[in-house]
């Protein structure tokens, strides 16, 4: 226990900015150390952890791959066009653009990259601080939550499939419409919430967006933006590229391929066509590549493990078994259940020992695998209520502080209250009308 809770306050603090796989590490140390998990158990959680965070780390590397080759300096320039001096216009434009990211990549990786570039944005139509709130908080409010409709936007929701023993193809088959009404009834709340603090009409740019501006991005390498020119031919047949490459995951799983195996392939097939046709070797990008997201998750799995053999995974089991009998409470009473672990506790370890706790629960396979996507409402939605409910909000949070843009909590949680528990709602009712019409 005490573990866990060291582990989750370095996470929060971060004092002087360190990794969260540095506490992750030490605290699966003193579990180790402790005797909580033995060594079949640590075999155990690697083969669990390492396809996941495999196919994670690959597809942060095609994200730093187009950084590298300016294709989000692009992004911002076609939406800053479109916009059309519109502020409504591109609070559209830029909240596709979120969702996209976690889309085609993933949550993290969808903060990481594209909060800067809304700054950028913001900051050269000189919009007053609050008129930058609604773009940002909306954007990483939807950029979180769209790892929702498919499971390999998120590292632990992929773990967690694993344990369910339901493929890619299948969580995406149930999840995708239901967790799209919800994203889009969020968006609508937030533009109904910021209606009145989006400017109606943007003023000219007074800095131009160039590829030399983006000189203060945290993933920039300078003489790159500065010399390289990649036609807009080229940066659509990359995006091309990088669409099949995503589809190839669910046709895999849905052949048993392993999906890291194909997101390998497609990271390894652009390093080498950026090596080839711009003679940019991949040393760069591999140097930053999150390789720390395995450490990470491994190092939580391994606490997790422990607070699961110390009886806590047991506790849960006696809690919820009575309530879900059926479809219906099984999947409000672990959506919510979830969504109340995730800002407590942080929707990595919430849905982890959640997890854990379905795989012990003596439950029909069907309701399983949908109390499993009420897990996933509830761990990548519900979870937004609090700053500290996703290490992407922390991470977002994080980014904004070091660009000089300070939320306070208070701002943050009234707005989450007004549009997440409705969402978080809306969007288990939508799961439970869909899989009762179409899956059972």
């Amino acid at each position: 226990m005490f573990a866990f809770f060291f582990t989750m306050m370095f996470i929060y603090w971060r004092p002087k900015g360190i990794n969260e796989a540095i506490p992750a590490t030490i605290g699966a140390v003193m579990v180790i150390v402790g005797g909580a998990v033995n060594i079949s158990n640590l075999i155990d959680i690697s083969t669990k952890v390492s396809g996941a965070a495999i196919t994670i780390i690959s597809t942060l590397v095609m994200a730093l791959v187009l950084e590298s080759i300016g294709f989000f300096h692009w992004i911002a320039t076609i939406l800053a066009n479109r916009a059309n001096g519109s502020g409504i216009r591109l609070f559209w434009y830029t909240n596709a653009l979120c969702f996209l990211m976690t889309i085609f990549f993933n949550n993290d990786g969808s903060i990481m990259i594209t909060t800067p570039i809304l700054l950028l944005l913001l900051n050269s139509f000189q919009l007053k601080k609050h008129e930058k709130l609604p773009y940002l908080m909306s954007g990483a409010l939807i950029a979180t939550a769209s790892s929702a409709p498919i499971g390999v936007s998120n590292m632990v929701n992929l773990i967690s499939l694993k344990m369910i023993n339901m493929n890619l193809y299948l969580q995406t088959a149930m999840m995708f419409v239901p967790s799209m009404f919800g994203l889009f009834f969020l968006l609508g709340m937030l533009f109904l919430v910021f209606h009145n603090e989006i400017p109606k009409t943007l003023p000219p740019m007074t800095v131009p967006i160039t590829p030399r501006s983006f000189f203060h991005h945290p993933l920039k390498n300078r003489s790159v933006h500065d010399y390289m020119k990649v036609s807009e031919k080229k940066m659509k047949l990359i995006l091309l590229f990088v669409l099949i490459v995503r589809i190839s995951l669910f046709v895999a799983s849905y052949m048993h391929i392993p999906v890291e195996i194909v997101a390998l392939a497609g990271s390894f097939m652009l390093l080498g066509w950026r090596w080839y046709a711009l003679k940019m070797k991949p040393y760069d990008l591999l140097v930053k590549a999150p390789w720390h997201i395995l450490v990470f998750a491994f190092g939580m799995y391994v606490i997790i493990y422990g607070l699961n053999h110390i009886g806590f995974g047991y506790y849960l089991v006696q809690l919820l078994q009575p309530h879900v009998a059926n479809l219906f409470q099984s999947t409000f009473i672990i959506g919510s259940t979830l969504s109340i672990l995730s800002n407590v506790f942080n929707n990595h370890p919430a849905l982890m020992i959640g997890t854990l706790t379905l795989t012990e629960m003596n439950i029909e396979p069907d309701i399983l695998k949908v109390a499993y996507l009420a897990m996933i409402i509830g761990s990548d939605i519900g979870s937004l209520l609090l700053p500290t409910g996703t290490l992407a909000t922390l991470l977002w949070m994080h980014i904004l502080k070091k660009y000089h843009y300070h939320i306070l909590w208070s701002t943050y949680i009234k707005i989450t209250l007004l549009v997440i528990p409705p969402t978080v709602v809306l969007t288990l009712v939508m799961l439970y009308l869909w899989v009762s019409l179409l899956f059972i």
